[in-house]
């Protein structure tokens, strides 16, 4: 049987998936960087999600690798280019969290959208405020989307029992509107939204990309929604647009920084003053992290593995 490494937690059911088209798994998911890069070189594959940066230092020894798994969609901890000059094929599974990803949008917005949080917690504080807690509703508004794959699509998708409008700006994609979004210019998107969702990968384009001068251009103001990757944010910059009324609320799956313990004093400082603000949702990165899609990667994933000639 040819040997996959998996370096990371996986459902369950990826041994048995595997297994059934001729893999044996070798389930590691507590192994270290250090022993990955001197583990034999016996490997065929690799199954990885985002404990690891995937790069030369990591593979240069790996001259039997012919793929790597990605356990969901984002690839920001691979460096493609080296790996692709290697000749080892990439997969990712966007296809089997996409569903959790958009009720997880949608599940953020009309929390904040309905004050959710902030009125369970005054009730259980016997303050009983409906005046204060008045919200927005979603129907007659418009939802800009920032890039169109599958996360951006499911959240369409999602939304079309709302009352609203989708349109979605995507730079490496034509022709994608459909009966749930409407396909536009960037200038379209800045001109129209009232809520503005986030589905692009973090790459050195998109690295601090929604910055003040960013949020500037929109001519609404307007809910900013970020499920994709924290970096694509300017955190200080979001804070001021925060005060300022430019963003009325913000639902953040993901930060900029999020490991807490490595936090600059300006981070900290930052973080600090964004988790006063009632006015701001946020869940620790587990858009898509459900019961569900775990085990769907893992099928989708097996079926991809399935079809490659190696």
């Amino acid at each position: 049987m040819k040997k996959i490494l998996v370096i990371d937690e996986m459902h369950a059911s990826l041994s048995g998936m595997l297994a059934k088209i001729g893999y044996e798994t070798d389930y590691q998911p507590t192994i270290s960087r250090e022993d990955i890069q001197s583990i034999s070189d016996e490997y065929v594959g690799m199954v990885v999600r985002s404990k690891t940066v995937i790069d030369e230092d990591l593979l240069k020894k790996k001259q039997a690798l012919k793929f790597i798994a990605r356990a969901g969609a984002g690839i920001d901890q691979l460096d493609v280019d080296y790996i692709e000059s290697r000749g080892i094929q990439i997969i990712n599974a966007p296809e089997g969290n996409r569903d959790a990803l958009g009720e997880h949008v949608i599940g953020m917005l009309l929390s904040l959208s309905n004050n959710l949080r902030k009125s369970d917690r005054e009730v259980r504080d016997y303050i009983w405020d409906r005046e204060g807690n008045r919200g927005f509703e979603i129907s007659g508004k418009t939802v800009g989307l920032l890039g169109y794959g599958y996360m951006a699509s499911a959240v369409a998708e999602k939304l079309s029992g709302f009352g609203c409008r989708v349109i979605a700006y995507d730079k490496y994609k034509k022709g994608f509107g459909d009966l749930y979004v409407e396909e536009v210019s960037m200038e379209d998107v800045f001109a129209q939204s009232d809520v503005f969702s986030l589905h692009v990968p973090l790459t050195e384009e998109t690295r601090g990309l929604v910055d003040a001068k960013y949020l500037s251009q929109f001519e609404k103001n307007i809910v900013l929604i970020n499920a994709a990757r924290g970096e694509v944010v300017d955190t200080a910059d979001l804070l001021s647009s925060l005060q300022s009324g430019k963003v009325t609320h913000a639902a953040l799956d993901v930060l900029e920084n999020e490991k807490f313990k490595t936090l600059t004093s300006d981070q900290k400082a930052t973080y600090d003053q964004l988790f006063q603000l009632d006015n701001v949702l946020f869940s620790p990165h587990i858009g898509g992290w459900t019961f569900e899609s775990y085990e769907n990667i893992n099928r989708v994933l097996v079926q991809k593995i399935a079809k490659l000639d190696l």
